[in-house]
Formats: C-alpha cells, structure tokens, sequence
C-alpha cells in the first residue's frame, strides 16, 4: 500500500540556472548537488533536478502541474515576488483560493495556491462539477 509521495522528479536543461530558481526564487532546501543532478526539499517533498539532454523546450499543452501551498497571509507577496522576478504565468485562477500559475526555466507547469483538499471539497459541495461524485 502508498504511504505517501516519495519525490518528484523533473528533467532539467541547465541545472544550474534550475538549481538557483527552486534555492533562490521559490525557496527550496538544497540538500545535494552533482554534476548531473541535485536534490532539494521543501516540507513534505522531495525535489530531484536531473540534468537531461531530452528535455523539454517549454510548457507542454496538458493541464499537468504541481501546486505548492502558500499561506493566505504571504501569498500576495510570494506571488508578487515571482512576477517581480520574470516567471511567465501559464494560466489565470478560476479556482477555489488563491492560485498563482506560472512556468520554471524548462517550462514546467507550476502554481502557488492558498488552499486544502477539504477547502477544494467544500467549494465543491457548494458549486459542483458536472458529474461530481464525492466520497467519504
């Protein structure tokens, strides 16, 4: 049985320029580096960068993301430091709370979001998708 997200793993075309965007800009722990990868965490993940030669050349049309939580009392300025600091924006939010969309260096879909699955869940219970199924 899954436990929990053990890591994630994202293909990268200049780890260097990756490595300073996830330590610096969003403020991921470096925990290792090398020459071809380096592992970084935030609370409750695990973030491998591995150098690749077949990465992608930007954002791929796919909805596909990964959101990383904020506090509602530091979002807008976390997300007003993002957009000071360039990051290109993928989306705008049409979701329940607070979402910043935006893209990393290698074009990987990311979003800051102020919110919980039972937040989502209970704006779900108030305005339901099409063909909403809940389950306890």
């Amino acid at each position: 049985m899954i436990s929990s997200l053990n890591h994630v793993t994202l293909s990268v075309s200049d780890l260097q320029r990756s490595f300073a965007f996830y330590a610096d800009t969003l403020g991921f722990r470096p925990r290792a580096r090398w020459a071809r990868g380096a592992y970084l965490s935030v609370e409750g993940l695990w973030l491998c960068l591995t150098l690749d030669a077949q990465c992608r050349q930007g954002p791929l049309p796919e909805y596909t993301h990964l959101a990383f939580t904020v506090d509602a009392m530091h979002f807008r300025d976390r997300a007003d430091a993002l957009l000071a600091r360039g990051v290109v924006r993928w989306q705008q939010n049409s979701s329940e709370g607070e979402s910043l969309y935006f893209l990393d260096p290698d074009g990987h879909k990311l979003e800051l979001h102020v919110g919980s699955l039972e937040t989502r869940l209970a704006s779900l219970r108030s305005a339901p998708y099409e063909g909403l199924e809940l389950f306890d």
